[in-house]
C-alpha cells in the first residue's frame, strides 16, 4: 500500500478511505448500517489491507458511527498513531460557532475514545457564523492538540476560497482536506472547487465515488436494502437517471475490456483525475477487497476521455445556499 500525504501536512493516509457513515445503530434514515460486531470485522479488515483513513462525524448514526470505530480499534489494540481518524461538525446545535465547534470536539473526542482526530471537517459551510468566528475556532483546535489538520465538505468554490484565505492571511490553520461530491455522475466541482482545491494543494477525498451503488451495477436500481430505503440516494440521482444511464453502460464497457468489476474502473477514474482518497462505504467485506483491487486498474488518457465525453452538467447536489432547519441531519432527500 502506497500512502500519501494529506494536503500540506504530514500525515499519511492510505488512497482509501472507509467511510464510517455506515456504521452505527439504525436510524430512520440509515437502515443498512452495521451493527457493532460487523462494524469491528470490517474495521480489521481494512487494517488488515492496509488502510488507515476512516471517515466517521459527530451525527452518523446519532453519534455510534464514532462510538463504534473507537471502540473497535481499541479492542483490536490497533496503536492510535497507525490509524487517521476524520470527524466533522455542522449539523449540530449552534452549526459552527466557536462554543459549538468546542463543544462537539469534546463529545466527538469522547465518543472515539481518543485524545485528538487527525482531521477535523466542517460538515458544510454555515452561513449564520462570521467566517472569522469558525476559523479561529478551528486553529484554536489545532493549537490545543485535539485536530491535527482541518478540512472542509461540499461547498461552492468561492466560500471555500474565502474561508482558506482567511486563515492564510491571519496565520492560522488552512484547510488541508475537501471531502466533496464527485464522481463520473457528478463532476459539477471541476468548474471551480476542485481547481482551488490544487491551487493550495488541498487533497481531495470525495464521497460517493461510486454514486450511492450506481456506478458499481448495470441498471438503476438493485435489490439491496439501502437502494430501497435511503431518501437521499434517490435524491441525489434519480433526476438525472436518463442521462447517466449512458455513462453507466461506458462503465460497463471498461469493465469488461479490463475484466475488472464496474466499482474498480469508477474508482481508477478518481485517482486518474487527481484524488488523494476516495472514501468507500463498505458494508460487506467484498467491497473493501474490489476497492483495493482497483489500485491495480490504470486507466489511458484515451479512456478517461471516453468515460468523461457523455457528461451534461446536473443539479448542484451536495453545497447548499442556505442553512437547513435546525435538527436537519440528511441532505438531498426528496
Amino acid at each position: 500500500m502506497k500512502y500519501r500525504n494529506l494536503g500540506n501536512t504530514d500525515i499519511k493516509v492510505s488512497p482509501l478511505a472507509v467511510g464510517c457513515m455506515s456504521f452505527g445503530k439504525h436510524t430512520e434514515n440509515n437502515q443498512w448500517s452495521l451493527n457493532y460486531e460487523n462494524t469491528e470485522k470490517t474495521v480489521q479488515q481494512a487494517i488488515e489491507m492496509g488502510l488507515n483513513f476512516f471517515d466517521t462525524a459527530n451525527v452518523y448514526a446519532a453519534g455510534t458511527s464514532e462510538e463504534y470505530l473507537g471502540r473497535a480499534l481499541k479492542k483490536n489494540h490497533i496503536p492510535r498513531d497507525q490509524v487517521v481518524i476524520a470527524s466533522k461538525v455542522y449539523f449540530n446545535p449552534g452549526r459552527l460557532s466557536s462554543e459549538a465547534i468546542h463543544h462537539e470536539i469534546d463529545q466527538s473526542l469522547k465518543r472515539l475514545g481518543t485524545d485528538y482526530v487527525d482531521l477535523y471537517i466542517i460538515h458544510r459551510f454555515d452561513y449564520e457564523t462570521p467566517i472569522a468566528e469558525t476559523m479561529t475556532a478551528l486553529n484554536d483546535l489545532v493549537k490545543a492538540g485535539k485536530v491535527r489538520a482541518i478540512g472542509a465538505l461540499a461547498m461552492y468554490g468561492y466560500q471555500f476560497q474565502n474561508m482558506q484565505i482567511f486563515a492564510k492571511e491571519n496565520d492560522l490553520a488552512q484547510f488541508q482536506a475537501m471531502e466533496n461530491h464527485y464522481n463520473l455522475l457528478y463532476r459539477e466541482d471541476e468548474r471551480e472547487l476542485i481547481l482551488i482545491c490544487k491551487q493550495f494543494n488541498v487533497s481531495l477525498m470525495p464521497y460517493s465515488p461510486l454514486a450511492g451503488g450506481h456506478l458499481a451495477h448495470t441498471g438503476w436500481k438493485t435489490n439491496t436494502l439501502r437502494s430501497k430505503t435511503d431518501p437521499a440516494l434517490r435524491g441525489k440521482y434519480d433526476d438525472m437517471k436518463k442521462q447517466d444511464l449512458p455513462i453507466i453502460k461506458q462503465v460497463y464497457e471498461l469493465a469488461q475490456k479490463h475484466q475488472v468489476e464496474m466499482s474498480e474502473i469508477a474508482l481508477a477514474w478518481e485517482w486518474a483525475k487527481g484524488v488523494t482518497a476516495p472514501i468507500i462505504g463498505a458494508t460487506k467485506i467484498k467491497h473493501l477487497e474490489a476497492a483495493v483491487r482497483a489500485l491495480d486498474v490504470k486507466l489511458t488518457p484515451e479512456e478517461v476521455d471516453y468515460l468523461d465525453e457523455l457528461y451534461t452538467p446536473h443539479p448542484i447536489i451536495g453545497a447548499i445556499d442556505h442553512n437547513p432547519p435546525a435538527g436537519t441531519v440528511l441532505l438531498d432527500k426528496k
